[in-house]
Parts: C-alpha cells; structure tokens; sequence
C-alpha cells in the first residue's frame, strides 16, 4: 500500500467515503461522549471485518441503535436483537448486536464512575493528553499501544465484548486520542 495517495495517509485510497472519512473525522479528537460511543459501537462491529464495510452501513447502525443514544441501547432487549438479526443495513451477527448493547450498559457505568467516557479514556494516556505520532510511513503505524493495552484490559474486566488491543487502538486514532496522520498527510498541514 502506498504511505500517500493525493496527499492523503495512503490506506483510505480513492474512495470518496472513506476520503471523507479521513479528512472530516480520523485522528480529530472526540470530546462528547455520543460520539466516542457511536466509534465504540462501530469499531467493535467490525472486529474481524474491513473498516470500509462498517463505514458503508453506518447509517444502518445509526437506525438500527436509536442514533447511538446510549441509554435507548442500555435498555434493548432480546427482542430487539431478533428483529435487529433481521435488520438489512448493518452487520447480522447475535453475539456482536448483544454486545453493543452489553457494552451500553457498561458505558453508562463508566460515565457515572468517571464523570464522562471522555474522562475515563484520557486516564489510560501519559498527562491526560492525547498523543501525536511523528510516522512518515504507514508501515511505522502499530496496531496497538501501552495505552489500547491497558484500556482494553481494564474495559474487558468490565465486561465490554469486542474490543481488544487493536479494536480499541483504532478506536482511539478514530476518536483522536492518538493521531496517526503521516506527517506528510494533508491533513496535518491544516
């Protein structure tokens, strides 16, 4: 894979989706909890799938989880995950549909223990602040951190599903957390 694609950090190609997702959202650093939830949700829908195919239904995960309102989600029950198997625009998988909702419930506890997810996730980083990574390579970039190893340790102690090293390593260049962009991407010149 090429490092740079039109200026770009290489692994989001051509394709105008995930160009946009590249240049509106990765690596840009998520304070509400909403949103850090929705990227739970999302990146965990996608262990053991590509990215593209997550990004591609994320309208029908929009749908299908009450606009990643946690607290609708906390309260789904099993038949919400039967008509949800039967749901056409996101991926039809029980043991994933039932941890989202799973892991609602345990977002919602971290929220009341840490004041806010956001909270909770700064904790697992040096100073409370995010990291910004100097690669010009994307053969540089890791697929898992001291801090997404500590952070899926203590979330999979809570209980979370779907949300290993890497899982939660991507969740956290998504969220902005640590940001991957290569030094030559556009997106950091801007």
């Amino acid at each position: 894979m090429e490092d740079l694609i039109n200026g770009r950090c290489g692994w989001c190609g051509t394709d105008e989706l995930y160009m946009a997702y590249h240049d509106q959202e990765w690596g840009k650093l998520v304070t509400d909890d909403k949103t850090l939830f929705e990227f739970l949700v999302l990146e965990s829908s996608q262990a053991g799938l590509s990215w593209i195919t997550i990004l591609r239904k994320r309208e029908g995960y929009r749908k299908a989880f009450c606009d990643f309102d946690t607290e609708r989600v906390a309260q789904m029950t099993d038949e919400d995950v039967e008509r949800l198997m039967r749901f056409e625009g996101i991926v039809k998988n029980r043991q994933k549909i039932k941890s989202t909702i799973t892991n609602a419930r345990l977002f919602l506890a971290i929220q009341k223990e840490f004041g806010s997810f956001y909270n909770y996730t700064l904790s697992f980083f040096p100073d409370r602040k995010p990291i910004i990574n100097t690669f010009r390579s994307l053969s540089e970039i890791p697929v898992t951190s001291p801090e997404s190893e500590a952070m899926s340790k203590d979330m999979k102690k809570r209980g979370f599903k779907f949300f290993g090293p890497t899982i939660c390593y991507a969740h956290l260049q998504a969220s902005g957390f640590i940001n991957d962009h290569l030094i030559d991407c556009v997106c950091r010149k801007g």
